[in-house]
């Protein structure tokens, strides 16, 4: 959520809304958690402290004051209800999947989430050269995201404000609605395929959206929820994870090159996702601002303690009580992204999104690559990939370095990826392409996506 309408919200959002601070002299001094020392008061001194020791106690604090616990997998059925190897003028395989869990269907019935996902495959691959893929949620369901009269409307709760929804419902007037997000023939011209899902098949994003969500498969009904129990965010990040265990059984993909991509509050989910799922083999952030790239400790834009009390669902119980003293609050942004090393990670600003914060975004990419520089992810070490900041001399190939935001469009290709273009909160085709050329750097063919 960035750049909202005070319209859309009650009297006790907007008056949290009206916080926040956009004047960079109010920013304050602050001081980020160091992720090199650990709770005990140890430094980390090796990898195998990082990854044995620091890095789960991390993953444990952002469950507990952030995102809540991460949900347990279910066994699903997947049932292939739609299929054309000749989508696009046989550009590309269409396939529409429906994934069901027996399990939360034993509790809920016909209420158990099913998650309608949709996938495109290029033609043009091979079985000793399967495609890489993208994975990423979307806000309008599949009939908006592709101009395809074979995809079928979503009949799931959407928010009133997206285009073509009447009472809450898509109608055929949402059909294309939200192409410009999705690419689709660049994607796969590229050779890469695209899986995707609308996030409210999941949970739906609203305060009561919990009781028609997976989450309500594992909460016993009339139990107040605990401090770290999970938030929308966990759930939508849970079904990704689903996703990928369907994705992972299909011949015609790399599995060592499926990355998770999202924008905004999607794009929290999806650093989130890649945290909690090392099956993923890189991570793109688009404008996803707090609680997802940009720094919470930097008072500018939205804060967590703003934003926590404005969607409270999305984040566990304690975030919202403890955000409200982050000199005490025991991690930030860089943490959660460093989490993911040493996979890639992209992160995306906007010139005019300031909601998000892209000087926050930024600096969270700096701090977060002195972790990848610490596990060798430099050009002294990494020689065949050092011109992956050809085109900047502010980074390494672990990530950017210098404390100056760089120019406009002007995307820094390290480790840590970082780009901020000219315009308004969205992802754009412009962003497309930046995140297909970061994803060719640093996952070419053949290569085996290094995991912790």
């Amino acid at each position: 959520m960035t750049n909202p309408s005070i319209s859309d919200f009650t009297p006790e959002q907007n008056a949290w809304l009206r916080r926040m601070n956009f004047d960079e002299t109010k920013v304050g001094p602050y001081t980020l958690p160091d992720p090199f020392r650990c709770e005990d008061g140890s430094h980390v001194e090796t990898p195998e402290t990082w990854f044995g020791k620091r890095r789960p106690e991390l993953h444990a604090l952002f469950e507990q004051y952030v995102y809540g616990e991460r949900l347990p997998a279910l066994p699903f059925r997947a049932e292939v209800t739609e299929e054309s190897a000749t989508a696009l003028n046989g550009l590309a395989t269409r396939r529409q999947v429906t994934l069901s869990f027996p399990d939360a269907e034993e509790i809920r019935g016909e209420a158990a989430p099913k998650l309608h996902l949709i996938l495109y495959i290029p033609n043009s691959g091979t079985p000793q050269a399967p495609a890489p893929a993208f994975l990423g949620l979307s806000f309008y369901g599949n009939q908006a995201s592709f101009d395809d009269p074979a995809i079928p409307l979503s009949r799931a709760w959407m928010r009133a404000d997206l285009p073509g929804v009447v009472d809450h419902r898509a109608t055929e007037a949402s059909r294309g609605t939200g192409i410009s997000r999705w690419p689709l023939e660049t994607i796969l011209m590229r050779g890469y395929a695209l899986a995707t899902l609308y996030y409210g098949d999941i949970e739906p994003d609203h305060p009561e959206g919990i009781h028609e969500s997976i989450r309500a498969s594992f909460q016993k009904p009339g139990v107040p929820r605990l401090p770290h129990e999970a938030g929308a965010i966990t759930a939508w990040a849970w079904g990704l994870s689903r996703v990928m265990d369907y994705l992972l059984g299909e011949p015609r993909l790399d599995p060592r090159r499926i990355g998770v991509t999202g924008h905004s509050r999607l794009g929290k989910t999806a650093l989130w996702a890649a945290a909690c799922d090392e099956r993923f083999a890189f991570a793109i952030s688009n404008n996803s601002g707090c609680g997802g790239a940009s720094l919470s400790h930097r008072n500018y834009g939205e804060t967590l303690e703003i934003l926590s009390n404005v969607r409270r669902y999305w984040f566990n119980p304690r975030c919202r009580t403890a955000s409200a003293d982050m000199t005490r609050f025991p991690v930030d942004q860089h943490l959660l992204v460093a989490q993911i090393a040493p996979r890639p990670v992209f992160i995306s600003s906007a010139s005019e999104d300031a909601g998000a914060d892209p000087a926050g975004e930024y600096r969270c990419a700096v701090e977060a690559g002195k972790v990848y520089r610490f596990l060798g992810w430099d050009k002294a070490d990494n020689a065949d990939n050092a011109d992956n900041a050809d085109n900047i001399d502010n980074a390494s190939d672990a990530g950017p370095c210098s404390p100056e935001l760089p120019p406009l469009n002007t995307p820094v290709y390290s480790r840590v990826g970082y780009e901020r273009r000219e315009g308004r909160h969205d992802i754009t085709r412009h962003d497309w392409l930046t995140h297909l050329d970061f994803v060719d750097r640093h996952l070419p063919p053949g290569q085996k996506s290094p995991t912790p």
